[in-house]
This record gives structure tokens, C-alpha cells and sequence, in this order.
């Protein structure tokens, strides 16, 4: 199967340090690239199978500790801009009902998410989804 071997480490063949790979994320960052986008280019341009074992924490908390992290989480965000995506798609084609139900189910997960985040406090509790 394949699977993330923490057995190993960083791999003896990785030339890169991991203030450089800090130094790189800091820069791509700023680009305005998500968490999981960063990790992509590491993996394919940069030769960094996996960031945790090079640098001993995720690429998220690297973001956090210099203050260059999200507002809210990337998995949040993305819910809520399909389903942005979708009421634009509803504007114009009002009789889409199909739609409609998968505009519901993607609303009832952004809450779901919101709720799961208000508690483990990454969310404000005053945050809140509008639907509009």
C-alpha cells in the first residue's frame, strides 16, 4: 500500500535545509498561495516528499508562528466559494433544481465545518456563514 513512511525521514538525497524550505514557504505564501498548494510546489519543483519530517512541523503552523496564515481554514473556504459559485450559476439559471439541492448540501457542510471549528477555537464564536 501506499502510504507516508515516517520510518525513514528526510530522505538522504534532499540538498535543501530546512531554513531554506522555511524561507521558500514564507515566499510562496506571500504569492498568496494556500497550505496545500505550497506543499505541491515543494513536492514537485523543490524535490520535498514530505515538509513535516525536514522542517519537524506542518507547513500550516510554519504559516501561523509567522503570522502569514488565513483568516479562515482552507477547507472552509473552498466550501464556501463553491457554493458562492453555485448561487451565481442559480442567478442565471433559476430553474436548475438540481442545483438548488447540491447548493443545500454544500451550505449544510460550510456549517457543519464552522461548528466543528468554533469549537476547537480556530473560528471566532461570533463567526458566521451568510448566505447571500
Amino acid at each position: 500500500s501506499s502510504g507516508i513512511n515516517a520510518e525513514y525521514g528526510v530522505p538522504t538525497w534532499q540538498k535543501l535545509t530546512a531554513d531554506e524550505v522555511k524561507e521558500t514557504i514564507y515566499k510562496l505564501s506571500k504569492k498568496g498561495l494556500t497550505p496545500s498548494q505550497i506543499g505541491v510546489i515543494l513536492r514537485d519543483s523543490h524535490g520535498v516528499n514530505q515538509i513535516k519530517h525536514l522542517t519537524g512541523t506542518k507547513i500550516l503552523r510554519i504559516l501561523r508562528a509567522k503570522g502569514l496564515a488565513s483568516k479562515i481554514p482552507e477547507d472552509l473556504y473552498h466550501l464556501i466559494k463553491k457554493a458562492v459559485a453555485i448561487r451565481k450559476h442559480l442567478e442565471k439559471n433559476r430553474q436548475d433544481k438540481d442545483s438548488k439541492y447540491r447548493l443545500i448540501l454544500i451550505e449544510s457542510r460550510v456549517h457543519k465545518l464552522a461548528r466543528y471549528y468554533k469549537t476547537k477555537s480556530v473560528l471566532p464564536p461570533n463567526w458566521k456563514y451568510e448566505s447571500a
